[in-house]
Parts: C-alpha cells; structure tokens; sequence
C-alpha cells in the first residue's frame, strides 16, 4: 500500500505530465499554425502588392492618359472674324475636338501673332506635333498669315482650313493640304498656291446652298463635319507617330 504523501507526490507528477503534454501537443498544433502563417504571409503580401501595383498603374494611366494624348494629338488653332462674335461655329468645333482628346484653341482673330510665337517656342522645346489651323473670316486670312510666318522657320502646316476669306495671300508651300470653304458669287474667294506649292487644294464652292451666308457658312453642319473628319484623320496618324519624331 502506497504512503499518503508518495501517493499524493505521484498524482501531482501524473497531472504535471498530463498537462505537459497536452500543452506539447496544443503548442505543436499552434506553432504549426503560426509556421503556416508565417510562410505564407510573404506570398500574401506579395500578392497584395501585386494588386495594388496594378491598381495604381491602372490609375496613373487613366489620369496621364488625357495629358498623352494632348501631347501626342495634333495642335489645332482656330481664329473667329471680326469682333469674334460672328464666329461661334468654330467654338462648337473647338468644343467636340477637345471631347474627342484634342487639343484645340479658339481666339479672336487678333490672336494670330501670339499663336505663331506660341508655337514656334513649342518647335524650339522640340514639340513636333501635327498643326491645323482654322479660321472664319479675317480669322481665315490669318491664319493663313500664321502659316506664311513659319515657312520661314521650316514648320509644316499640316491641315489648313480657311472659312469665307477675302482677299487673302495665298498659300505657302509649308502646307500639305488646304481647304477652303466660300461662296461665289456671295462672300469668300478660292484660294490660290504660292509658286512652290507641292501640297492640295480644295476650294469648295457653296453658293448653290441658299442656307448659307457669310455669318451662317461656320455653323453649318455639312463644312463642321467635314472640318473633324479631317481633323479625326489627322489625331489617327498622330497616334501612330512618336513625339520625338524627327523635327517638322
């Protein structure tokens, strides 16, 4: 017969060993746990990086994707008549070519000199992207103005609209394509290339529309129309063409 205290002793031991190794099997089970945790919290939290990697680089391209694509699209330039209020077509023009991503300028005809300085300091910081100048009125003998100055700076003019001129200078041979849009007999004058011209012309005639008058010639819907669409051709090679072409 085992004493008390030995009896007392032993039953101590078998619980002290009995707790020893449920703790040994709980902190096994815990560790193993933890290991886990802890090997894959590395791949979580490359994961977690991964997407928020993209995330932001979906994000930066999103907010620099408009500031691209100004810098890439082609520089229009658009020149109201006198006292810019005769003029509001070429606003409405302005308007859907920015909606589109293109960067588009619409000033009083007085502008011009400022828009030839503007952008010959764009050729000097090396900008070389596509130009399209557009004017109504003394707005379209202006900018054929623009256009005479940089020929002497060796600066194409890429697209050159012209909207009911009168008495204008003819085109230089900087410009690849002009377009102009005038009625005869009524307000306006074909337009007429400069010896060296190597580029094309198109006068169209709108006499035979009796909608159209001097001050209602850049509201209609037919000349605006086909003004973007050849802009919108113009934004397509743009896109295809890196900014750091070779200077134009």
């Amino acid at each position: 017969m085992m004493p008390k205290v030995a009896k007392g002793r032993w039953a101590r031991n078998r619980r002290v060993r009995a707790s020893a190794t449920m703790t040994a099997q709980i902190g096994q089970n815990d560790s193993g746990e933890a290991n886990s945790q802890f090997l894959d919290t590395p791949k979580q939290g490359r994961t977690f990086a991964t997407r928020v990697g993209a995330c932001l680089a979906a994000a930066a391209i999103f907010i620099l994707w408009p500031a691209f694509a100004l810098a890439t699209g082609p520089r229009v330039i658009l020149l109201r008549g006198w006292f810019g209020v005769f003029s509001t077509g070429l606003d409405s023009i302005a308007d859907q070519l920015k909606a589109e991503g293109i960067d588009a300028e619409v000033a009083g005809h007085l502008y011009w000199s400022t828009a030839l300085t503007k952008i010959l300091r764009e050729r000097s910081a090396g900008q070389t992207r596509l130009l399209v100048l557009v004017g109504h009125s003394q707005g379209a003998n202006n900018v054929i103005n623009i256009a005479r100055a940089l020929q002497s700076h060796d600066v194409t003019v890429d697209l050159l609209v012209t909207i009911s001129p009168f008495l204008q200078n003819s085109i230089p041979a900087n410009v690849v394509k002009a377009i102009n849009y005038y009625q005869a007999p009524g307000w306006g004058q074909p337009v007429a290339p400069e010896r060296g011209f190597h580029g094309k012309i198109e006068n169209v005639n709108l006499a035979g529309d009796l909608t159209v008058t001097h001050i209602t010639i850049d509201k209609n819907q037919k000349v605006q129309g086909e003004i973007l669409r050849e802009i919108a051709t113009l934004a397509r090679q743009a896109s295809d063409q890196k900014s750091t072409a070779v200077p134009r």
